[in-house]
Formats: C-alpha cells, sequence, structure tokens
C-alpha cells in the first residue's frame, strides 16, 4: 500500500471512530405554558445511550442567546467524555426570574419546572434533583442560583461563574429595571429577587454549590461577599478565584472546573 493510499485509509478510520462516537445537537423550541410561548433551546446528547444519563443545564448571560455556551466551550466533546446530557435554554434578557412586571417573561418557572419536564419526558434522564446541576456565566450565574436555591425539588448542584449575584449595585445596567422596575419606585422587588438577601434558602438542602470569579471582574466584590454570607450561614460550598476578567475566555476555562465538580455529585449520589 503506498503512502497515499495509507493515508486515506488513516482518514476512513478517524472517521468511523469520530462516527461512533458522535454527539447529537437537538434544536428545540420548548413550549412554555406559562409565558404561552416556545423558547429555543439546545440539547448535546452523547451518543453512548445506554442506562441513563445525569442533565447538566447551562444558562448564558446578559444579551446572548442559546448558542452561547457553545461558542464559548466544545460542549459536543463536553457531552461525550462525561456521558452527560447538557441542556442550554434561550433566557433572552430575564435575568431567570418569574417577571413581577411582565407576564410573558416567566423564566423561573421554564428553568425549574417546565423544561425539565420536557427533558425528563423526551431523554434518558435519572428525573430526580440528584440527576440534575444548573450553572451559568454573569446573568446566568444569577440565574442558576436563583433558580437551584428557590427549587432545590429540582437541582441538586449549582453552579456560578462571573455570577451577578447581588443586583443592588448595578439599579441601571442589563435592562433589570425592565424585569423588576426602578429600584427608587420598587426597592421590594430588588430585594427580593437578589440572590444574596436569599442565600439562606439553601439551609437544609444539602445542594452541592461551586462558585468561581475572577479578580478582574466587575463582580468580584458581590461575589466574594456571597462567600462570606455562606460561610456565616455555614452552608457548604467551594469558592474559587482566579486572575481573569469577564470574558469567555475565563469562562470557558472555568466551566471545566465546575463539570469535573458536577461529576463528582452524580457519581456519589447516583447509582
Amino acid at each position: 500500500m503506498n503512502l497515499k493510499a495509507k493515508k486515506w485509509m488513516f482518514l476512513l478510520l478517524c472517521g468511523c471512530v469520530m462516527s461512533l462516537h458522535a454527539v447529537r445537537v437537538d434544536t428545540l423550541q420548548v413550549y412554555s405554558d406559562k409565558m404561552k410561548r416556545d423558547i429555543s433551546v439546545l440539547v448535546f446528547v452523547p451518543d453512548a445511550l445506554e442506562g441513563k444519563l445525569p442533565v447538566l443545564f447551562l444558562l448564558h448571560g446578559y444579551g446572548e442567546d442559546e448558542t452561547a455556551w457553545s461558542r464559548i466551550a466544545n460542549l459536543e466533546q463536553m457531552a461525550d467524555a462525561n456521558r452527560l446530557l447538557i441542556v442550554c435554554p434561550d433566557g433572552e434578557k430575564s435575568w431567570y426570574w418569574d417577571s413581577p412586571m411582565h407576564p410573558e417573561l416567566q423564566f423561573e418557572t421554564f428553568v425549574s419546572e417546565e423544561l425539565p419536564a420536557y427533558i425528563d419526558a423526551h431523554y434518558p434522564t435519572y428525573a430526580c434533583r440528584e440527576g440534575r446541576a444548573v450553572t451559568g456565566f454573569s446573568m446566568g450565574g444569577h440565574g442558576a442560583m436563583w433558580n437551584a436555591m428557590r427549587h432545590p425539588e429540582t437541582f441538586g448542584a449549582v453552579g456560578s461563574t462571573s455570577g451577578g449575584l447581588d443586583i443592588r449595585p448595578f439599579p441601571n445596567n442589563w435592562q433589570m429595571k425592565e424585569q423588576l422596575g426602578t429600584i427608587t419606585e420598587h426597592p421590594e422587588n430588588w430585594e427580593s429577587h437578589t440572590v444574596y438577601n436569599s442565600l439562606d434558602a439553601f439551609l437544609g438542602t444539602r445542594t452541592a454549590i461551586v462558585i468561581d470569579c475572577g479578580y478582574s471582574d466587575f463582580f468580584y466584590k458581590v461575589n466574594l461577599d456571597v462567600h462570606r454570607r455562606l460561610r456565616e450561614l455555614n452552608v457548604k460550598h467551594d469558592f474559587y478565584v482566579r486572575p481573569g476578567g469577564h470574558t469567555g475566555t475565563y469562562w470557558s476555562n472555568s466551566i471545566h472546573y465546575q463539570v469535573l465538580f458536577f461529576m463528582n455529585y452524580f457519581k456519589q449520589h447516583l447509582k
């Protein structure tokens, strides 16, 4: 066999190996009964479907959509290497709350109730809190913590990277006042919808928590404050700080550490 033939044979064999470990990417429109409309969702499905799969919900930041995480990290490889179902919903600019101002923006209900129910009905999942984790960057880090603390029956593990975990220092940013009203006219909404003020909801839930943020991030201080408050409450959690800012480079590195954290959680709790 000549060199050219050997090269073609090598490429053919590589293609066959890759096809054996292909990850399917499903592009969905999931109907929200509460919002009365479809929401775009990407699902990364590992090829090896023997048995049930744990699920990781990845929430994007402000101004992004369901494709954001796939542009930050290699989700196909991540799903395949870990036998992990990865779900990326479009959270629009919602901050993943049920907005008290807008009935068409009820993303807490979607992320914590409607979407998990849809995923469990259409994929081979464990369908229990111990089989689900949720994390996100920036607005998505806030959304992950918000939904996990308010719905411990849905998520057994939660993460946040560069998360906006206390919204009150930023009353004019990222359209939050569109969701909650202005902080001067509706201060009660701002107090009740910030993660920092609700951290005691984790007491007694045994939720696995991992938080990280770069030293140069404008959210660094609020993340440090959350870490200190969790320590005061004696809520177990992992907290990491590293050089870096509010960037895709930081998040693409962070997600690998968080997936390792979640996989360790799944191995401990799923049989």
